[in-house]
């Protein structure tokens, strides 16, 4: 089976890795791929028309790994032309690209979350603000990167916030704010694959949000990650499922828009039970990575049968490790931050036991250079949450980067 892989980051890299091992897998090319990709897949530029190249080149499915070409309808001309695509229509990834959508949705399949009201003015944003309490949650409607969520602590910040979502920080993704009650709990990711009827579970993971140790700092699109998460039990992951996972997808069907691929939804686990923070019509990145590491089997036979409407049967086995991921970033992420620096080391932390997948890499010769952000994703697997993170940063010394940081308390490592 020849597949084509979108995406450039740590979470196609984790993707290709773990497709590169498939029995069934002929060839595997990605676009535009990185660095480490490069170890396990064939890398090509992006096409300007990913449809049509699939088409003419003989892919049997292409696999998207992030949600702006989702976004933009890459799964409806997939269809169109007649390459199954992993990763649902325009339509469905509404459950990503916009906030209010979700909110409406969850109000027709009283599916929980936090209550909430969607503005376009500041004005009418600001009074609804003057009659709450903090903390604030201040989230831009569409999509932007991981970034367009405030949890404010005060109103002058909250007011703040609103004001510069809906002057165009995020462009036509802020064009509506929607205001939510703050929720109390711990937060995890729960994945499930779907062909738009079946779900396939696949997993739970937590990420750490803050840039800096103990949750400091800005948000970012995740600074860590590890699995499995803790205090999600089997009852509470059920319920999660019976509540959320299923209600969402079946009133999309309802909507004429069934939804097809993974379906990621981020859950706050309250007192009163699990409650929907948002949903992302792809994998997480970083979870899908620490996913990667633990599951047991072969990837590419489920991503197919999701694609194909052939998901009833599929089943998947996992290993009872946990991984940990420590994510490396440039120095002065998620603000301003410089491209180029080299980095070396990463042959000696594998050789440490670790998988050290690329997020924002450029290679240069022979050269390794970082060229984004987030840069790295060091991983480790032991018996435990805390083993594997100890793994992790047992190891991560071995990478020669000192334009890089990263957090020192990821999975809460003991000792």
């Amino acid at each position: 089976m020849d597949i084509l892989l979108i995406g450039s980051g740590g979470r196609e890299h984790a993707l290709a890795w773990k497709i590169a091992k498939s029995p069934l897998v002929g060839r595997l090319v990605c676009a535009p791929g990185n660095p480490g990709i490069a170890n396990v897949a064939d890398c090509v530029p992006l096409p300007e028309d990913v449809a049509a190249y699939a088409k003419a080149e003989g892919f049997h499915l292409v696999v998207v790994g992030p949600e702006q070409p989702l976004a933009e309808g890459l799964a409806d001309a997939c269809e169109a032309a007649g390459v199954a695509c992993f990763g649902p229509s325009k339509a469905a990834a509404q459950l990503e690209t916009s906030k209010a959508f979700v909110k409406a949705l969850c109000r027709e399949a009283n599916i929980p979350t936090a209550r909430s009201e969607t503005f376009t003015d500041a004005a009418s944003a600001h009074a609804y603000l003057a009659e709450r309490s903090a903390p604030y949650v201040v989230k831009a409607d569409g999509l932007a990167a991981g970034k367009g969520v405030v949890i404010a602590q005060s109103l002058d910040e909250a007011k703040a916030a609103v004001s510069e979502m809906l002057s165009g920080r995020f462009g036509e993704a802020g064009a509506q704010v929607v205001i939510e009650e703050y929720l109390e709990g711990t937060e995890v990711s729960l994945f499930a694959l779907t062909d738009g009827d079946t779900i396939l579970p696949c997993g739970a993971a937590r990420d750490h949000k803050r840039a800096f140790d103990g949750d400091q700092g800005p948000n970012t699109g995740g600074m860590g990650a590890y699995a499995p998460p803790d205090n999600l039990d089997a009852g509470i992951e059920e319920q999660a499922y019976a509540e959320i996972i299923r209600p969402a997808l079946d009133a999309m069907r309802r909507r004429g828009t069934p939804y097809k691929g993974v379906l990621y939804a981020g859950l706050m686990l309250t007192a009163d039970g699990p409650k929907l923070i948002e949903f992302n019509c792809r994998f997480g990145d970083p979870e899908c990575q620490v996913l990667m590491r633990l599951l047991r089997s072969d990837i590419l036979q489920a991503l197919w049968a999701a694609a194909t409407g052939r998901l009833g049967g599929v089943g998947l086995d996992w290993y009872t490790e946990a991984c940990a991921l420590v994510v490396m970033a440039t120095k002065g992420y998620p603000d301003t931050y410089e491209k180029g620096s080299e980095i070396k080391g990463l042959a000696d932390a594998e050789a440490k036991g670790l998988v050290v997948f690329h997020a924002g890499t450029k290679a240069d010769g022979d050269r390794l250079l970082a060229n984004g952000g987030r840069v790295l994703n060091v991983t480790g697997t032991g018996a435990t949450v805390g083993d594997a993170a100890r793994a992790v940063y047992d190891g991560i010394g071995a990478i020669d980067w000192p334009q890089g940081f990263y957090r020192t308390d990821i999975g809460r490592p003991q000792g």
